[in-house]
Protein backbone atom coordinates (compact mmCIF):
# COMPACT_ATOMS: atom_id res chain seq x y z
CA UNK A 1 0.00 0.00 0.00
CA UNK A 2 2.90 2.36 1.06
CA UNK A 3 4.53 1.10 -2.16
CA UNK A 4 1.57 2.48 -4.28
CA UNK A 5 1.66 5.80 -2.88
CA UNK A 6 5.51 6.16 -3.47
CA UNK A 7 4.90 5.41 -7.01
CA UNK A 8 1.84 7.92 -7.28
CA UNK A 9 4.31 10.60 -5.90
CA UNK A 10 6.93 10.11 -8.25
CA UNK A 11 4.86 10.21 -10.88
CA UNK A 12 3.06 12.90 -10.10
CA UNK A 13 6.46 15.12 -9.18
CA UNK A 14 7.57 13.72 -12.90
CA UNK A 15 4.43 15.23 -14.41
CA UNK A 16 5.05 18.86 -12.26
CA UNK A 17 8.26 19.04 -13.32
CA UNK A 18 7.49 18.16 -17.19
CA UNK A 19 5.09 21.17 -16.84
CA UNK A 20 7.26 23.40 -15.84
CA UNK A 21 9.60 22.20 -18.03
CA UNK A 22 6.98 23.07 -20.88
CA UNK A 23 6.14 26.98 -19.20
CA UNK A 24 9.72 27.52 -19.22
CA UNK A 25 9.98 26.52 -22.98
CA UNK A 26 6.85 28.24 -23.77
CA UNK A 27 8.42 31.61 -22.56
CA UNK A 28 11.60 31.40 -24.00
CA UNK A 29 9.40 31.01 -27.46
CA UNK A 30 7.39 34.05 -26.82
CA UNK A 31 10.64 36.05 -25.58
CA UNK A 32 12.27 34.84 -28.81
CA UNK A 33 9.11 36.00 -31.49
CA UNK A 34 8.96 39.21 -29.19
CA UNK A 35 12.61 39.92 -30.60
CA UNK A 36 11.79 39.02 -33.87
CA UNK A 37 8.78 41.15 -34.01
CA UNK A 38 10.34 43.75 -32.16
CA UNK A 39 13.38 44.14 -35.13
CA UNK A 40 11.02 43.20 -38.06
CA UNK A 41 9.08 46.45 -36.61
CA UNK A 42 12.27 48.55 -36.63
CA UNK A 43 13.28 47.99 -39.58
CA UNK A 44 10.00 48.68 -40.73
CA UNK A 45 9.76 52.49 -39.23
CA UNK A 46 13.45 53.11 -40.57
CA UNK A 47 12.62 52.59 -43.83
CA UNK A 48 9.35 54.42 -43.37
CA UNK A 49 11.07 57.58 -42.41
CA UNK A 50 14.20 57.18 -44.77
CA UNK A 51 11.82 57.50 -47.88
CA UNK A 52 10.27 60.58 -45.90
CA UNK A 53 12.27 63.36 -47.33
CA UNK A 54 12.02 61.74 -51.22
CA UNK A 55 8.16 61.75 -50.87
CA UNK A 56 8.30 64.90 -49.67
CA UNK A 57 10.30 65.84 -52.67
CA UNK A 58 8.30 64.36 -55.14
CA UNK A 59 5.12 65.53 -53.58
CA UNK A 60 6.44 69.61 -53.92
CA UNK A 61 7.65 68.82 -57.28
CA UNK A 62 4.34 67.44 -58.85
CA UNK A 63 2.37 70.68 -57.33
CA UNK A 64 4.37 73.06 -58.07
CA UNK A 65 2.33 73.93 -61.18
CA UNK A 66 -0.33 74.95 -58.22
CA UNK A 67 1.89 77.20 -56.57
CA UNK A 68 1.27 79.73 -59.71
CA UNK A 69 0.48 82.79 -57.04
CA UNK A 70 3.63 83.15 -55.54
CA UNK A 71 5.25 86.09 -57.53
CA UNK A 72 7.73 85.55 -60.30
CA UNK A 73 11.34 86.81 -58.42
CA UNK A 74 13.12 85.50 -61.42
CA UNK A 75 14.61 88.63 -62.79
CA UNK A 76 15.80 89.12 -59.43
CA UNK A 77 18.68 86.84 -57.86
CA UNK A 78 19.64 87.39 -54.04
CA UNK A 79 23.11 84.57 -54.66
CA UNK A 80 26.08 85.79 -53.99
CA UNK A 81 28.80 85.35 -56.09
CA UNK A 82 30.98 82.81 -54.20
CA UNK A 83 27.43 80.75 -53.77
CA UNK A 84 26.58 80.96 -57.29
CA UNK A 85 29.16 78.06 -58.52
CA UNK A 86 31.24 77.98 -61.71
CA UNK A 87 33.90 80.81 -62.83
CA UNK A 88 33.21 83.96 -63.74
CA UNK A 89 35.08 83.69 -66.98
CA UNK A 90 32.45 80.96 -68.30
CA UNK A 91 29.65 83.94 -67.73
CA UNK A 92 28.54 87.15 -69.47
CA UNK A 93 28.75 90.38 -67.58
CA UNK A 94 24.72 90.57 -67.38
CA UNK A 95 24.71 87.47 -65.83
CA UNK A 96 27.56 88.53 -63.09
CA UNK A 97 25.27 91.88 -62.56
CA UNK A 98 22.36 89.35 -61.85
CA UNK A 99 24.48 87.46 -59.57
CA UNK A 100 25.34 90.27 -57.64
CA UNK A 101 22.00 92.28 -57.20
CA UNK A 102 20.78 91.54 -53.60
CA UNK A 103 16.59 91.50 -54.43
CA UNK A 104 16.29 92.46 -50.43
CA UNK A 105 19.09 94.24 -49.91
CA UNK A 106 18.96 98.29 -49.07
CA UNK A 107 19.98 99.26 -52.61
CA UNK A 108 17.10 98.00 -54.81
CA UNK A 109 14.52 99.24 -51.78
CA UNK A 110 15.93 102.78 -51.78
CA UNK A 111 16.84 103.52 -55.72
CA UNK A 112 14.72 101.12 -58.07
CA UNK A 113 16.42 100.57 -61.18
CA UNK A 114 13.12 99.55 -63.17
CA UNK A 115 10.34 101.80 -63.61
CA UNK A 116 8.14 98.44 -64.63
CA UNK A 117 5.95 97.44 -62.02
CA UNK A 118 2.22 95.21 -62.18
CA UNK A 119 0.99 97.77 -59.09
CA UNK A 120 -2.17 99.16 -59.27
CA UNK A 121 -3.08 102.93 -58.20
CA UNK A 122 -3.81 101.80 -54.61
CA UNK A 123 -1.14 99.48 -54.28
CA UNK A 124 1.29 102.36 -55.68
CA UNK A 125 0.18 104.82 -53.67
CA UNK A 126 0.44 102.57 -50.46
CA UNK A 127 3.79 101.54 -51.53
CA UNK A 128 5.03 104.83 -51.84
CA UNK A 129 3.59 106.65 -48.47
CA UNK A 130 5.85 104.50 -46.67
CA UNK A 131 8.34 106.87 -44.25
CA UNK A 132 11.34 105.63 -42.66
CA UNK A 133 11.35 106.30 -38.85
CA UNK A 134 14.90 105.91 -37.88
CA UNK A 135 16.88 109.10 -38.72
CA UNK A 136 19.58 109.36 -41.13
CA UNK A 137 20.39 107.49 -44.23
CA UNK A 138 22.28 104.12 -44.36
CA UNK A 139 24.12 104.96 -47.46
CA UNK A 140 25.36 107.91 -48.95
CA UNK A 141 22.31 109.79 -50.04
CA UNK A 142 22.72 112.79 -52.89
CA UNK A 143 19.69 114.53 -52.81
CA UNK A 144 17.80 114.35 -56.25
CA UNK A 145 15.36 116.64 -58.16
CA UNK A 146 12.29 114.48 -60.10
CA UNK A 147 11.82 115.55 -63.21
CA UNK A 148 8.29 114.62 -63.92
CA UNK A 149 6.68 114.93 -67.75
CA UNK A 150 3.10 114.28 -68.15
CA UNK A 151 2.67 114.08 -71.78
CA UNK A 152 0.48 113.82 -74.34
CA UNK A 153 2.59 111.40 -76.49
CA UNK A 154 5.79 112.99 -78.28
CA UNK A 155 8.65 115.61 -76.69
CA UNK A 156 9.75 117.75 -79.09
CA UNK A 157 11.80 119.73 -76.02
CA UNK A 158 13.67 116.20 -75.43
CA UNK A 159 17.45 117.55 -76.82
CA UNK A 160 17.15 120.59 -74.94
CA UNK A 161 16.40 118.87 -72.10
CA UNK A 162 19.11 116.44 -72.27
CA UNK A 163 21.69 118.80 -73.31
CA UNK A 164 20.12 120.84 -69.65
CA UNK A 165 20.60 117.48 -68.10
CA UNK A 166 24.12 116.58 -69.10
CA UNK A 167 26.62 115.96 -66.43
CA UNK A 168 24.42 116.31 -63.54
CA UNK A 169 22.80 112.54 -63.71
CA UNK A 170 24.00 112.12 -59.98
CA UNK A 171 21.58 114.57 -59.05
CA UNK A 172 18.74 114.01 -60.91
CA UNK A 173 15.30 111.47 -61.47
CA UNK A 174 13.42 111.64 -64.89
CA UNK A 175 10.01 110.08 -65.04
CA UNK A 176 7.58 110.00 -68.19
CA UNK A 177 4.09 109.58 -68.10
CA UNK A 178 2.52 108.66 -71.77
CA UNK A 179 -0.49 107.50 -72.95
CA UNK A 180 -0.80 103.80 -72.54
CA UNK A 181 0.93 102.08 -75.38
CA UNK A 182 3.21 105.26 -77.05
CA UNK A 183 6.96 104.10 -76.29
CA UNK A 184 9.37 106.60 -76.04
CA UNK A 185 12.32 106.22 -79.15
CA UNK A 186 14.99 107.49 -77.31
CA UNK A 187 19.39 106.66 -77.27
CA UNK A 188 20.34 104.68 -74.28
CA UNK A 189 22.87 107.26 -73.34
CA UNK A 190 19.37 109.92 -72.98
CA UNK A 191 18.23 110.89 -69.32
CA UNK A 192 15.17 109.77 -70.57
CA UNK A 193 15.74 106.37 -71.63
CA UNK A 194 13.74 103.70 -69.73
CA UNK A 195 12.42 106.05 -67.85
CA UNK A 196 8.45 105.61 -68.73
CA UNK A 197 6.31 105.00 -65.60
CA UNK A 198 3.10 102.19 -65.93
CA UNK A 199 0.68 104.78 -67.37
CA UNK A 200 -3.00 104.97 -67.81
CA UNK A 201 -5.98 106.91 -69.88
CA UNK A 202 -5.67 111.30 -69.45
CA UNK A 203 -8.29 113.29 -70.35
CA UNK A 204 -8.03 117.18 -69.95
CA UNK A 205 -10.30 118.52 -67.45
CA UNK A 206 -11.01 115.24 -65.76
CA UNK A 207 -9.68 114.00 -62.26
CA UNK A 208 -7.71 111.25 -64.63
CA UNK A 209 -5.61 114.33 -65.03
CA UNK A 210 -5.05 114.27 -61.45
CA UNK A 211 -4.63 110.59 -61.31
CA UNK A 212 -1.23 110.76 -63.64
CA UNK A 213 0.28 113.86 -61.63
CA UNK A 214 -0.45 111.56 -58.47
CA UNK A 215 0.88 108.45 -60.25
CA UNK A 216 3.97 110.33 -60.68
CA UNK A 217 4.42 111.40 -57.76
CA UNK A 218 4.13 108.00 -55.90
CA UNK A 219 6.04 106.80 -58.61
CA UNK A 220 9.10 109.42 -57.86
CA UNK A 221 8.95 108.95 -54.38
CA UNK A 222 9.70 104.66 -54.89
CA UNK A 223 13.72 106.56 -54.86
CA UNK A 224 14.14 107.54 -51.53
CA UNK A 225 17.16 109.50 -53.26
CA UNK A 226 14.35 111.86 -54.61
CA UNK A 227 13.97 115.58 -52.12
CA UNK A 228 12.02 117.90 -54.38
CA UNK A 229 9.49 117.13 -57.10
CA UNK A 230 8.76 119.24 -60.37
CA UNK A 231 6.00 118.55 -63.00
CA UNK A 232 6.30 119.55 -66.39
CA UNK A 233 4.93 118.76 -69.69
CA UNK A 234 5.94 118.40 -73.43
CA UNK A 235 5.85 121.84 -73.92
CA UNK A 236 8.27 123.15 -71.27
CA UNK A 237 11.49 124.19 -71.21
CA UNK A 238 14.51 125.53 -68.48
CA UNK A 239 15.50 128.71 -68.49
CA UNK A 240 18.33 128.59 -66.55
CA UNK A 241 21.21 126.18 -66.18
CA UNK A 242 20.98 122.87 -63.86
CA UNK A 243 23.24 123.60 -61.08
CA UNK A 244 21.07 127.19 -60.65
CA UNK A 245 17.84 124.84 -60.73
CA UNK A 246 18.99 122.76 -58.34
CA UNK A 247 20.59 124.82 -55.86
CA UNK A 248 17.21 126.83 -55.81
CA UNK A 249 15.02 123.99 -55.12
CA UNK A 250 17.09 121.91 -52.53
CA UNK A 251 17.73 124.78 -50.80
CA UNK A 252 14.15 126.13 -50.68
CA UNK A 253 12.63 126.02 -47.25
CA UNK A 254 9.27 126.55 -49.42
CA UNK A 255 7.59 124.43 -52.09
CA UNK A 256 5.85 126.20 -55.46
CA UNK A 257 2.31 125.89 -55.59
CA UNK A 258 -0.09 128.26 -57.09
CA UNK A 259 -2.72 128.63 -54.37
CA UNK A 260 -4.90 132.02 -54.34
CA UNK A 261 -8.51 132.62 -53.31
CA UNK A 262 -10.29 133.48 -56.99
CA UNK A 263 -13.77 135.36 -56.43
CA UNK A 264 -15.20 134.65 -59.09
CA UNK A 265 -17.23 131.91 -61.46
CA UNK A 266 -13.48 130.54 -62.57
CA UNK A 267 -12.69 130.72 -59.25
CA UNK A 268 -15.34 130.22 -56.21
CA UNK A 269 -17.65 129.33 -58.79
CA UNK A 270 -16.79 126.28 -59.11
CA UNK A 271 -17.27 125.28 -55.93
CA UNK A 272 -19.64 122.58 -54.82
CA UNK A 273 -21.67 122.34 -51.66
CA UNK A 274 -21.95 118.93 -51.76
CA UNK A 275 -18.29 118.88 -50.24
CA UNK A 276 -19.24 119.74 -47.17
CA UNK A 277 -19.05 119.61 -44.07
CA UNK A 278 -15.06 118.46 -45.06
CA UNK A 279 -13.82 121.74 -47.84
CA UNK A 280 -15.69 124.56 -46.83
CA UNK A 281 -16.02 127.42 -49.31
CA UNK A 282 -13.16 129.32 -47.62
CA UNK A 283 -10.79 126.42 -47.98
CA UNK A 284 -11.33 126.35 -51.60
CA UNK A 285 -8.33 127.54 -53.74
CA UNK A 286 -7.40 127.90 -57.41
CA UNK A 287 -3.87 127.55 -59.27
CA UNK A 288 -1.64 126.54 -61.70
CA UNK A 289 -1.39 122.39 -62.55
CA UNK A 290 2.45 123.19 -62.71
CA UNK A 291 3.53 122.56 -59.01
CA UNK A 292 6.95 121.79 -57.41
CA UNK A 293 6.40 120.18 -54.12
CA UNK A 294 9.15 118.64 -51.73
CA UNK A 295 9.52 114.97 -50.42
CA UNK A 296 7.32 115.42 -46.98
CA UNK A 297 3.64 117.15 -49.20
CA UNK A 298 4.47 114.46 -52.29
CA UNK A 299 3.31 111.78 -49.41
CA UNK A 300 0.90 113.74 -48.18
CA UNK A 301 -0.61 114.31 -51.74
CA UNK A 302 -0.24 110.73 -52.60
CA UNK A 303 -1.68 109.38 -49.22
CA UNK A 304 -4.45 111.50 -49.36
CA UNK A 305 -8.08 109.51 -49.89
CA UNK A 306 -10.88 111.38 -48.29
CA UNK A 307 -10.27 114.48 -49.59
CA UNK A 308 -9.29 113.52 -52.87
CA UNK A 309 -12.42 111.29 -53.32
CA UNK A 310 -15.19 114.32 -53.10
CA UNK A 311 -13.20 115.83 -55.76
CA UNK A 312 -13.47 113.05 -58.14
CA UNK A 313 -17.30 113.61 -57.20
CA UNK A 314 -18.08 117.01 -57.32
CA UNK A 315 -15.32 118.48 -59.31
CA UNK A 316 -16.51 117.76 -62.84
CA UNK A 317 -16.19 120.43 -65.69
CA UNK A 318 -16.24 123.25 -65.61
CA UNK A 319 -14.78 122.35 -62.26
CA UNK A 320 -11.27 121.22 -62.98
CA UNK A 321 -9.17 118.98 -60.52
CA UNK A 322 -5.95 119.75 -61.30
CA UNK A 323 -6.44 123.84 -60.70
CA UNK A 324 -8.25 123.05 -57.56
CA UNK A 325 -7.33 119.50 -55.81
CA UNK A 326 -3.62 120.42 -54.66
CA UNK A 327 -3.98 124.04 -54.34
CA UNK A 328 -7.00 123.48 -51.79
CA UNK A 329 -5.52 120.81 -50.18
CA UNK A 330 -2.49 122.47 -49.30
CA UNK A 331 -4.23 124.99 -47.91
CA UNK A 332 -6.13 123.25 -45.27
CA UNK A 333 -3.24 121.33 -44.11
CA UNK A 334 -0.10 122.69 -45.13
CA UNK A 335 -0.28 126.51 -46.36
CA UNK A 336 2.27 127.60 -44.07
CA UNK A 337 5.34 125.68 -46.34
CA UNK A 338 4.12 126.82 -49.63
CA UNK A 339 4.93 129.80 -51.26
CA UNK A 340 1.85 130.40 -52.95
CA UNK A 341 3.61 130.79 -56.40
CA UNK A 342 4.49 128.59 -59.09
CA UNK A 343 8.30 128.30 -60.39
CA UNK A 344 6.85 127.70 -64.17
CA UNK A 345 6.54 130.91 -66.40
CA UNK A 346 3.29 131.12 -68.63
CA UNK A 347 1.09 133.41 -70.58
CA UNK A 348 -2.47 134.02 -70.06
CA UNK A 349 -2.60 137.28 -70.85
CA UNK A 350 -4.44 136.10 -74.32
CA UNK A 351 -7.65 135.49 -72.43
CA UNK A 352 -9.08 131.64 -72.54
CA UNK A 353 -8.59 128.13 -71.51
CA UNK A 354 -5.05 128.00 -72.69
CA UNK A 355 -2.01 130.28 -72.53
CA UNK A 356 0.16 131.68 -75.49
CA UNK A 357 2.19 129.30 -77.11
CA UNK A 358 5.25 130.54 -78.36
CA UNK A 359 7.10 129.34 -81.66
CA UNK A 360 10.69 129.71 -83.52
CA UNK A 361 9.58 133.55 -84.40
CA UNK A 362 8.95 134.32 -80.85
CA UNK A 363 12.49 133.35 -79.46
CA UNK A 364 14.62 135.99 -78.90
CA UNK A 365 17.44 136.61 -76.45
CA UNK A 366 15.68 139.73 -75.02
CA UNK A 367 12.44 137.53 -74.91
CA UNK A 368 14.37 134.59 -72.30
CA UNK A 369 15.86 137.41 -70.29
CA UNK A 370 12.35 138.91 -69.88
CA UNK A 371 11.05 135.22 -68.08
CA UNK A 372 14.36 135.26 -66.26
CA UNK A 373 13.87 138.11 -64.86
CA UNK A 374 10.54 138.98 -64.06
CA UNK A 375 9.15 142.59 -63.54
CA UNK A 376 7.74 141.58 -60.49
CA UNK A 377 9.87 140.43 -57.89
CA UNK A 378 8.69 137.54 -55.34
CA UNK A 379 9.68 136.17 -52.57
CA UNK A 380 12.18 133.21 -51.73
CA UNK A 381 12.89 131.59 -48.27
CA UNK A 382 10.72 135.08 -47.23
CA UNK A 383 13.59 137.30 -49.23
CA UNK A 384 12.78 139.46 -52.60
CA UNK A 385 14.47 138.58 -55.24
CA UNK A 386 14.21 139.04 -58.96
CA UNK A 387 14.30 134.94 -59.85
CA UNK A 388 10.93 133.99 -59.66
CA UNK A 389 10.76 131.63 -62.30
CA UNK A 390 13.28 128.32 -63.25
CA UNK A 391 11.15 127.06 -66.32
CA UNK A 392 8.41 128.29 -68.83
CA UNK A 393 5.63 127.28 -71.01
CA UNK A 394 3.89 126.46 -73.55
CA UNK A 395 6.76 126.10 -76.49
CA UNK A 396 6.00 125.24 -80.02
CA UNK A 397 8.45 122.56 -81.34
CA UNK A 398 9.67 124.82 -83.88
CA UNK A 399 10.81 126.77 -80.82
CA UNK A 400 13.21 123.95 -80.62
CA UNK A 401 16.32 125.18 -82.84
CA UNK A 402 16.43 128.83 -81.56
CA UNK A 403 15.99 127.46 -78.17
CA UNK A 404 19.05 125.41 -78.52
CA UNK A 405 21.22 128.31 -79.92
CA UNK A 406 20.47 130.51 -76.98
CA UNK A 407 21.02 127.90 -74.67
CA UNK A 408 24.64 128.72 -73.90
CA UNK A 409 24.55 132.43 -74.29
CA UNK A 410 21.49 132.79 -72.65
CA UNK A 411 20.75 130.26 -69.87
CA UNK A 412 24.26 128.64 -69.29
CA UNK A 413 24.07 125.19 -70.69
Amino acid sequence: MARGRAGEKEEGEKHIGLLKLAQTLSFLLIFMAGIIIGLAASSHIDRYFNSLPTTAFSSSSSSSAALQTVPDYSNCTVVHRDCAGGDDENHDDDAAKRRDRDCWGVEGFVRPENLSHGMSDDELFWRASMVPVKEGYPYERAPKVAFMFLTRGPLPMLPLWEKFFRGNEKYLSVYVHTPPGYDMNVSSGSAFYDRQIPSQKVEWGSPLLTDAEKRLLANALLDFSNERFILLSESCVPVYNFSTVYSYLINSAYSFVDSYDEPTRYGRGRYSRKMLPDIKLHHWRKGSQWFEVNRKLAIYIISDSKYYLLFKLFCRPACYPDEHYIPTFLNMFHGSVNANRSVTWVDWSIGGPHPATYGADNITEGFLQSIRKNETDCLYNEEPTSLCFLFARKFAPSALAPLMNLSSTVMGF
